[in-house]
């Protein structure tokens, strides 16, 4: 039976090579992305596990997704925005570390301020109503954010290697979006006009966003009310200062997503959703010259007995149901069929994605019984991906 690796048309993908990715030690970044319920957590938390007990290597493994599969997998209570070591893995022969995290956007954005502006502004821009909202629920914060924590763990230099599982397929893509985004909102026409009257100095600054801006001004009070409008010129000017760190920092993350010490692995299922958003990121990831190094298809099917196609099972059932046996054996038949016919549904599904980009080298890990939720099952993962 045809491995959903190798594909209809005349198409193989190249077998991506897990074992080597994370035993070099140029890599550094591994990144995890695809869409919604492809066991991309599990994907990245069974990289993370065989990093440091195979290979090794001193891992950490953060999460965007507020999910809590990857604590429980790891038999964490909790996850938070500190690495938090993960107990009881088998590397005393390797001298591999395995620590994990959650990211916190909130308090990320916290430390950010704190460490890139005095005690006194940083108490402003806390008290600040819209920094209270921004930090916690702005649309595209915890992109920005993600960024921001990875920049924090690569220049510490602390690990050999840092595993990010994103969000589902589209937010991943704000992952990239982030630092572009940032410098839009940066550069934006409305900031500006914000920022001309906390620059000059002297009167305070809802008056001079009045008097400055006339019939704007009204019209965003209008709007915004005049007390949003003062807390967001209000959050302008006390960030004022920290705009060019943003935009810096999030321009370096940027790069170094590009270096060819980063690594990106799409994670898939063998549906045709899945599959169309993996292709979709494929582009994404292309068009930004990130370095993709394959496809992970996951929870794929197979059968042990691959001379007995559907159409021979089938046959046969209906022969022994003609004769008047209705027996297991028919049932069992039958239900060996429909596997066989799954499995060729998932070749043809998975051969979109390999016509498409016949050189990204792709690994499968068959289908597991129950979900894994423990380290153990992290490892039979990990296995089945070298």
């Amino acid at each position: 039976m045809p491995d959903p690796t190798g594909y209809a048309r005349g198409v193989t993908a190249p077998r991506l090579e897990i074992d080597a990715l994370l035993a070099d030690p140029a890599t550094k970044i591994v990144v995890c992305c695809g869409s919604g319920g492809v066991g991309k957590t599990t994907t990245a938390a069974a990289l993370g596990l065989r990093a440091a007990e195979v290979h090794g290597r001193r891992t950490v493994v953060l999460t965007i997704d507020p999910a809590r599969r990857l604590a429980q997998s790891m038999g964490l209570t909790e996850l938070d925005n500190t690495p938090r070591q993960v107990k009881g893995i088998d590397t005393e022969a390797t001298g591999g570390e395995l620590h994990a995290m959650m990211l916190d956007m909130k308090r990320t954005f916290d430390e950010v301020v704190q460490a890139h502006t005095t005690p006194e502004r940083a108490a402003e821009i806390f008290a600040n109503p819209f920094y209270q909202a921004m930090s916690s629920t702005f649309a595209g914060t915890q992109e920005y954010m993600a960024m921001e924590k990875l920049g924090q763990l690569r220049s510490r230099d602390e690990w050999d290697l840092i595993v990010v599982d994103t969000p589902p397929s589209r937010s991943a893509l704000d992952f990239l979006d982030a630092p572009a985004r940032l410098s839009r909102f940066l550069d934006g026409r409305m900031l500006r006009m914000l920022l001309a009257p906390a620059r000059s100095g002297g009167r305070s600054m809802f008056s001079l966003v009045t008097a400055s801006f006339g019939l704007f001004s009204r019209s965003v009070q209008k709007i915004l009310g005049a007390q949003l409008l003062t807390d967001l010129s209000g959050f302008v000017a006390a960030l004022d200062s920290m705009f060019g760190g943003f935009r810096q920092r999030a321009d370096e993350t940027y790069r170094i997503l590009q270096d060819p010490q980063t690594s990106f692995l799409i994670v898939a299922a063998p549906e045709r959703d899945a599959v169309r958003e993996a292709a979709y990121f494929a582009e994404r990831l292309v068009a930004e010259r990130m370095p993709l190094a394959g496809l992970v298809l996951n929870r794929v099917h197979r059968s042990e007995v691959e001379s007995l196609t559907a159409e021979r099972t089938e046959v046969a059932a209906a022969a022994l149901e003609a004769a008047g046996d209705h027996s297991v054996t028919a049932d069992a038949l039958r239900v060996h069929a429909g596997l066989i016919r799954l499995i060729e549904r998932e070749v043809r599904v998975a051969g979109t994605f390999a016509e498409s980009f016949p050189a990204v080298p792709t690994v499968s890990v068959t289908a597991q019984p129950a979900d894994v939720h423990d380290v153990d099952g992290l490892r039979m993962i990990g296995a089945a991906l070298s």
